[in-house]
């Protein structure tokens, strides 16, 4: 086993001149991966189950391995578990895309190694996420002032428990759920299209999956507030303790926005705690003319936005805020005896973990200030603006197309002129993705919207072009063709009679 001569000592760290030399040598794979990597390789990893730890040792190493050993396998065999995410041709689940300023942000991320717990602990750390968060809000339009802080990803544990804690004498922070029966059965509410990441907070919370009560939506997938209003009073009626509400801007499966205003008013009525997910769409709000995704946000008691999802900047980078942060101070603040600084009575030195129940942060700030100022905001807005433009596009070319259906913006499915059951064509559409998918050249997803599988391809990376985009439409059309084989009368260029159209205005571009 060859050693690394830069190791001059078992118990020091790297020589520095060797870090340098590996570090631009990882620099340089990284521009290579990012120019041309990504469009050699295939999107969806090609590995089957246990092909990667196969490929490693049983045991750990007992001598010092070489870095030129060490990066040989990244490519032997890290690469080929890899399903790509950060290519332009990675179009499922959700946008995503780590930009060049993020990356770097990473690597002043990794070596600074700070967490900004207290204030003392990093001053930069805290403050340039606040003038950072101060920077978004202002971009998104949002009146101030709002507190913000960065999250791991999106903050629905911490808007659920601070909203519980506005519950008027129950004190479950201090005296906790169980045993207690002047606790009564809690309750929050959310769309049926809402992220199933608001019923794991449920579980986590203690309210079980029953605590979250799914609302029906509307003919644009967006929340009924009329069904929202019955059941907050048929809940009251039947023992139930309604405390809060969680909106979606921009639903995962289809985009559908909530009519956050009627919600709100609803909160208000009932002295409901208000939390707008926001995480997939509410970057949109940067682009005036998209700005009216986050009406009525204002009167939120808490927001999230996930630039890590539309903002170009890599995975942990969600922003939380609230109009509200002495409720959420109150929920959190617990500070032990070796943790207690003279800064933290100061109100400029903002002790962040004071809002959080995590203690540990890195800092998350830095990627989402690199890339604000690198890109401007117009930079910003060109960018979201094209992606939203090859949406449109996109949804053109699938309602000029016979035998496919289009469910929203970007989710459609096919649907061949005289196949019109539902469980024959949830198959078909599931086979037409897998064999897209197959290829490796694209990657897409799929959702449910009312029962029926849907394709989605989401648009959102910094890297897909419009030559993208018609490449995943033309793949799409060609795995239909091959499922339908033989099959005449299935495919057709005609349009007459064929194409079912549900339009979807709740996002319209």
């Amino acid at each position: 086993m060859i050693v690394d001569p830069a190791q001059s000592s078992i118990t020091g760290d790297m020589d520095v001149e060797a870090l340098r030399r590996y570090g631009h040598q990882i620099v340089d794979w990284i521009a290579d991966y990012l120019a041309n990597g990504t469009k050699e390789v295939s999107v969806l990893s090609q590995a089957l189950p246990g092909d990667i730890r196969r490929s490693l040792p049983v045991g750990p190493p007992l001598l010092p391995e070489s870095m030129e050993t060490i990066l040989a396998d990244i490519d032997r065999v890290v690469m080929p578990g890899i399903t790509h995410l950060n290519s332009g041709r990675f179009m499922g689940y959700f946008s995503v895309g780590s930009s060049g300023p993020s990356i770097l942000g990473d690597m002043f991320d990794s070596v600074l190694d700070v967490t900004r717990m207290l204030w003392r602990t990093s001053p930069a750390a805290t403050e340039l996420e606040q003038v950072t968060l101060d920077w978004l809000r202002q971009m998104l339009g949002l009146p101030g002032p709002l507190f913000g802080m960065l999250h791991h990803n999106s903050a629905i544990i911490n808007a659920l428990v601070a909203a519980r804690e506005t519950i008027q004498n129950l004190h479950i922070r201090q005296h906790g759920m169980a045993g207690r029966s002047e606790v009564p059965r809690l309750r929050c509410y959310a769309s049926e299209e809402a992220h199933s990441s608001i019923e794991k907070a449920a579980i986590v919370l203690g309210l079980g999956q029953d605590g979250l009560r799914k609302i029906g939506t509307d003919n644009m997938f967006r929340m009924d507030v009329e069904q929202l209003e019955r059941a907050i009073t048929e809940d009251i009626r039947d023992g139930w303790y309604p405390f809060a509400v969680v909106a979606t801007v921009g639903t995962t499966s289809t985009a559908s926005v909530d009519p956050v205003e009627c919600i709100a008013d609803i909160c208000e009525r009932y002295g409901l705690w208000l939390h707008v997910d926001a995480a997939y769409a509410g970057a949109a709000a940067i682009v005036p003319n998209f700005r009216w995704v986050l009406a009525g946000c204002e009167r939120a008691d808490t927001l999230t936005i996930n630039p890590h999802k539309w903002l170009f900047t890599s995975f942990g980078c969600s922003v939380f805020y609230t109009r509200r942060p002495d409720i959420v101070k109150s929920t959190f603040n617990l500070t032990p005896d070796y943790l207690q600084s003279a800064e933290g009575e100061q109100d400029e030195a903002i002790n962040l973990m004071d809002y959080d129940a995590a203690l540990p942060h890195r800092f998350p700030a830095l990627r989402l200030w690199m890339v604000m100022r690198y890109f401007g905001q117009h930079g910003l807005i060109a960018r979201i603006s094209e992606h939203c433009h090859l949406a449109l596009i996109l949804s053109q070319w699938v309602e000029e197309i016979a035998n496919f259906e289009l469910m929203s913006v970007v989710c459609f499915r096919a649907h061949p002129y005289g196949m019109d059951d539902e469980e024959q064509l949830n198959i078909l559409n599931e086979h037409v993705m897998n064999r897209v998918n197959a290829t490796g050249r694209y990657f897409l997803s799929h959702t449910k919207v009312r029962g029926k599988v849907t394709l989605r391809v989401a648009i959102g990376n910094i890297r897909t072009t419009e030559a993208d985009v018609h490449g995943i439409w033309e793949a799409i059309q060609a795995a239909l063709r091959a499922e339908l084989g033989l099959v005449k009368g299935f495919w057709s260029s005609s349009r007459q009679g064929v194409l079912r159209v549900v339009r979807l205005s709740c996002y319209a571009l």
